[in-house]
């Protein structure tokens, strides 16, 4: 049996799986099909790739866009046949073959009845998952635990904290994150690298891979943000510094590195030579370079200054601000 669940999933929530679980469950093959107004924020290609993600094991679950103008279709949840009648003809044009409708909505009812084919109403009164996709417009973080894994990134903001060696980046990713109750990416170059003059054009490839790939693989678990120790510019500004030489870089990594904002460490904090380190006056050449090239890409930097409460509270103060603005 062909069934089908339609919907705006603006944004995909556990109440829309709870549904698709069910319906999936009665059918050997099910459309899900995504409505989107071109007046709404959240692309239609997005919603569609939420749910294709959240069910790529499951082949049998297909998902099918349609994007519409609400001067021609309505764009309501009221129960209404006239409205239901409208609907189920674009239904029955992009879906000729399907045999049931799956809602939690009483219009599937008139819905169905217009297509001539079954409905099934699947926990009308929201006892299961009590949520609404309003509700999470309205506060996504509020309501963070609805969101699937799929969905979370495009929720997630991410705070990169850059500066030259010895600058305490570390330590206030790692403080921020603990803050925030959310997760973290660590420099991967320390991981590789055993001393800083001992990079080479592989190992830089390998480090930018690498920290995009940790940055896509923390995105699902992080909670509003995500901070991450050093990004890519940083990375090709060692390149260029040792080597001489930009990085070629895939235009997944720089998507994946691409933040909300960037927090630059001064240098002018007492140096610390662990062993691995440039040396101090190399630290301070490599922090020029990596202002140039910061410039050069047009990143919007804070700069962060002073001792380490005085960055601490900045880092806080940036992140407050930017809160009021964007939230």
């Amino acid at each position: 049996m062909k069934g089908f669940v339609f919907g705006k999933f603006y944004p995909f929530h556990f109440g829309h799986v709870a549904l698709i679980d069910a319906a999936a469950a009665q059918c050997s093959r099910l459309v899900v099909l995504v409505c989107a107004s071109y007046s709404e924020t959240i692309p239609l290609e997005i919603r569609c790739t939420w749910i294709a993600k959240h069910y790529a094991t499951q082949p049998h679950i297909s998902v099918l866009g349609y994007a519409y103008d609400e001067a021609d279709l309505p764009n309501t949840s009221v129960s209404s046949r006239e409205v239901s009648a409208i609907w189920a003809r674009v239904f029955s044009h992009l879906l000729p073959d399907v045999e049931i409708l799956f809602t939690s909505e009483s219009y599937g009812d008139f819905v169905a009845a217009a297509m001539g084919i079954k409905h099934c109403l699947f926990d009308r009164e929201r006892l299961y998952v009590s949520i609404s996709a309003t509700q999470i417009r309205g506060n996504p973080y509020r309501y963070w635990d609805y969101l699937p894994p799929s969905v979370r990134p495009y929720y997630v903001r991410k705070i990169v904290i850059l500066g030259t060696e010895s600058s305490g980046k570390t330590v206030l990713t790692q403080q921020l994150a603990a803050y925030f109750q959310t997760r973290s990416v660590s420099e991967v170059g320390r991981d590789l690298v055993a001393q800083s003059y001992q990079c080479n054009a592989e190992l830089l490839q390998q480090i930018a891979q690498q920290h995009a790939q940790a940055i896509e693989v923390a995105l699902p678990y992080a909670r509003r943000y995500l901070f991450i120790d050093t990004d890519i510019h940083i990375t090709d500004s060692y390149s260029r510094f040792l080597l001489g030489q930009s990085l070629r870089i895939a235009p997944w990594i720089y998507k994946a590195n691409n933040a909300d904002i960037y927090l630059y460490l001064d240098n002018d904090v007492p140096y610390i030579q662990d062993g691995t380190r440039l040396s101090e006056a190399d630290r301070n050449r490599l922090h020029d370079s990596h202002l140039a090239v910061l410039h050069e890409y047009q990143i919007p930097i804070f700069r962060i200054s002073g001792n380490w409460q005085a960055r601490w509270e900045q880092a806080l103060a940036i992140i407050a601000a930017y809160e009021e603005t964007n939230d």
